[in-house]
């Protein structure tokens, strides 16, 4: 009687949550947001000498005062500038899908932190440089398109693998939600790796729900074979980080081990390191996290406030075995 029960009571939390949630999307969709995509890349690519005042006069912020007109002009002309512009134009010969994407991240953005201005959107060539494809201020949002050409691309031949795995369109608005994620989540002062995960989960979390729609292998930056493999060794890895004593440890070795991006983690074990994909420390975070805002009521603007050891405390977090 009390296992039927409970499976009753579950069943109808299940569909309650969805409910809500279903509420919840219904008026996010209803929410304005008033932005303007400029495709500079593509003015820039069809620009004569002539045309550099027009565009220095409606992109000041592009055109540093210290460089002359004659870099410009050389830049117009450059053989590999005229590559850049051409490949890009073939991957991204208009900008309505990733214009469709970002509107509903904005959407997003706006109900959980309507303080949080909308930014105008130009879009870029920026010779390739992938550790700064997104540039966000609180007005502008900058996007070197020639970073999201896709991970067999020509121009990423001397790019490591495992990021050049990330340049790919299909990540696009994801890493726009990440730049947003590191400017709202507050940077946790315990200097833990537990609650390096968890701040990390917490980036996450919030990235899900900026982006509900949206794929959890890709909020995460994995592929989906990637993403399958976390899932199937969530329990082992977990039991390494408990028998290696790393969940209290201050030790930076483990940022580079389990956290930063890498080819892979480094648990030390040679058949799990050539398997596992890097930054699986984040994954786990990610899991206590959502484990925590299962148990609790709080709200995502509370979470982000939370200090990591009373989420890990109050999560009970279990890994799936």
């Amino acid at each position: 009687m009390r296992r039927s029960f409970f499976i009753i009571s579950l069943v109808l939390s299940v569909i309650y949550s969805c409910n809500e949630n279903d509420k919840i999307e219904e008026e996010i969709s209803k929410i304005n947001v008033d932005f303007k995509v400029s495709r500079f890349d593509l003015q820039f690519a069809e620009a004569k000498p002539g045309d550099l005042a027009e565009l220095k006069r409606r992109y000041p912020y592009l055109f540093p005062q210290q460089f002359p007109d004659s870099i410009w002009v050389a830049k117009l002309n450059d053989t590999i500038q005229k590559e850049l512009s051409d490949e890009v134009l073939k991957s991204f010969p208009d900008f309505s899908e990733q214009e469709a994407g970002l509107i509903a991240l904005f959407q997003h953005i706006k109900y959980y932190f309507p303080q949080v201005p909308v930014p105008n959107v130009v879009t870029l060539t920026s010779d390739v440089q992938y550790d700064t494809r997104v540039v966000l201020t609180d007005t502008l949002l900058l996007l070197g398109l020639d970073n999201y050409l896709g991970a067999q691309h020509h121009f990423y031949e001397q790019i490591p693998k495992y990021v050049a795995a990330d340049l790919d369109k299909k990540y696009l608005v994801s890493d726009v939600a990440s730049a947003y994620t590191n400017k709202v989540v507050p940077r946790s002062k315990d200097r833990s790796f537990l609650a390096q995960m968890i701040y990390y989960g917490k980036q996450l979390y919030l990235k899900d729900k900026l982006m509900p729609s949206v794929p959890d292998a890709v909020i995460m930056g994995y592929s989906q074979d990637e993403f399958d493999w976390a899932i199937a060794n969530e329990e082992p890895m977990w039991r390494n980080f408990i028998e290696q004593e790393h969940l209290y440890s201050t030790d930076r070795e483990l940022a580079a081990r389990f956290l930063d991006p890498a080819p892979f983690s480094k648990f030390g074990l040679e058949l799990i390191d050539n398997e596992s994909p890097g930054r699986v420390g984040r994954y786990i975070g990610w899991q206590i996290v959502r484990a925590f805002m299962d148990r609790n009521q709080v709200t995502v603007q509370e979470l982000l406030g939370i200090p990591e050891e009373e989420i890990f405390k109050k999560s009970n977090f279990k890994p799936q075995k």
